[in-house]
């Protein structure tokens, strides 16, 4: 089995693979007479496909426990998913690249308190896998007709670490 250590998410690491969603270096300026900051477009929704639109859920996941046995990874064609954790807990990301066989080498991330992420359409990637204790997300998904769903099982497992420090 192959092992993989996550490492810390920040924009640069993770930028061929979607959005970091958060707001520390986000461009920002006060609205509502000077009593909020708004932190303006961190992630793009992408919807596309039959009557689509973009929608908002609250996912309530349950942890996982390490080290993972990663055997599936998913990706979504008809549109982007965004996951902002509702705590200041950290969560593990796993994103794959897309090849001919169907999804490389996974990477893996560990989220600081307070950071979320945008997969775009069609990117392979892990489910919502909460760190240490169950948590709370505000997902920002697409609904509509067609299958927005397509998953993929590999054929060996990866083991998915926390770097030392981290474990829950």
């Amino acid at each position: 089995m192959t092992r993989i250590v996550a490492q810390s998410l920040t924009r640069e690491n993770f930028a061929e693979f979607g959005e970091v969603i958060e707001a520390e270096g986000a461009h920002h300026y006060p609205i509502n007479a000077g009593k909020c900051e708004r932190y303006h477009a961190l992630a793009t929704a992408e919807a596309a496909g039959p009557n689509c639109r973009v929608i908002l859920n609250i996912f309530k996941g349950t942890p996982y426990a390490f080290p993972l046995k990663l055997t599936m990874v998913e990706r979504h064609p008809f549109g982007s998913q965004a996951f902002v954790p509702l705590s200041p807990r950290p969560f593990l990301v796993v994103v794959c690249h897309d090849t001919a066989e169907g999804p490389g080498t996974p990477h893996a991330f560990i989220t600081r308190p307070g950071q979320g992420v945008n997969y775009p359409r069609n990117l392979w990637h892990g489910v919502l896998t909460p760190i240490g204790e169950p948590q709370d997300f505000l997902v920002v998904d697409r609904a509509g007709d067609g299958v927005n769903l397509e998953e993929f099982f590999f054929p060996e497992p990866y083991e998915i670490v926390l770097p030392e420090g981290s474990q829950p």
